[in-house]
C-alpha cells in the first residue's frame, strides 16, 4: 500500500512538471562537456525528473536487496543457534531425541 502511494505521488509530481513545462514553451540551452544543444523546457524537465527518479530507484533497490540478504543470513544463523541451544538443553537434561 505504501508503494502505491509513493508511486501516486511520483506520478503526480511528474504530471505537475509536465504541466509546468507545457506553459513554458521557451527553448533552453543545455551545455554538455563537448557539445551544446537547444531543447524545449518541458523535454528537459521530463528527462531530468525521470533520470533522477530512475537513479534513486536503482540506489534504493540496491540497498533494499543488500538489507534483505543480510536479514536472510541472520535468520539462518538464528535457526542454527536455536537448534544448537535445543541440542545443548536436551543433553543437559538427559533426554534423548
Amino acid at each position: 500500500m505504501k508503494a502505491f502511494f509513493a508511486f501516486l505521488i511520483v506520478g503526480l509530481l511528474f504530471l505537475l512538471a509536465i504541466l509546468f513545462g507545457a506553459q513554458n514553451e521557451q527553448l533552453v540551452t543545455v551545455s554538455y562537456f563537448v557539445a551544446e544543444g537547444e531543447y524545449r523546457l518541458p523535454v528537459v524537465l521530463a528527462i531530468v525528473f525521470l533520470s533522477g527518479f530512475v537513479l534513486s530507484w536503482l540506489f534504493a533497490s540496491y540497498y533494499l536487496f543488500k538489507m534483505k540478504m543480510s536479514l536472510i543470513k541472520a535468520q539462518k544463523s538464528l535457526v542454527k543457534l536455536n537448534a544448537k541451544l535445543n541440542q545443548d538443553q536436551q543433553s543437559h537434561t538427559g533426554v534423548t531425541p
